[in-house]
């Protein structure tokens, strides 16, 4: 069996990332392992008073991403691919590569939005760090 580290975010192309990844599953006769890496500072804000810490905030958000991930591993599922999902919070870069190696993962499947250049270098793109920092190989699904 085929070990994939599907890393997901919640972002418009989440669905046609999944949709490569099942297809890949299904050719590999592969287990699907999602992950979802939340900000270490969702509960955080700015206000008057400078940095405010929510927890309930906190709470809600990861609640809801849960909820969100069981839907999305329940799809998996129906389609006979075997699935099981984990929500972190951190670094997503290391998470993922962490979660890869507890998995023993054979591939890590990311999107690319085809975006390069200047934002990258502003924003920093996770499928661009985890093709350079990953000794697993990364399948990168196109999701324009």
């Amino acid at each position: 069996m085929t070990n994939i580290v599907l890393p997901i975010d919640f972002s418009d192309a989440t669905d046609r990332l999944v949709n490569g990844a099942l297809k890949f599953a299904q050719e590999t006769k592969g287990k699907i392992f999602l992950i979802h890496v939340a900000p270490a500072d969702i509960g955080f804000a700015i206000g008057d008073m400078g940095f405010q810490y929510f927890p309930e905030v906190e709470q809600n958000e990861i609640k809801e991403e849960l909820i969100r991930l069981n839907a999305i591993e329940k799809r998996i599922m129906e389609k006979g691919i075997e699935c099981e999902h984990l929500l972190r919070q951190g670094i997503a870069g290391d998470i993922i590569l962490d979660y890869a190696k507890e998995k023993n993962a054979d591939y890590i499947v990311m999107g690319s939005h085809g975006r390069s250049g200047i934002y990258d270098v502003f924003v920093g793109s996770l499928t661009k760090e985890l093709t350079r920092r990953s000794t697993l190989p990364v399948l990168v699904i196109p999701i324009h």
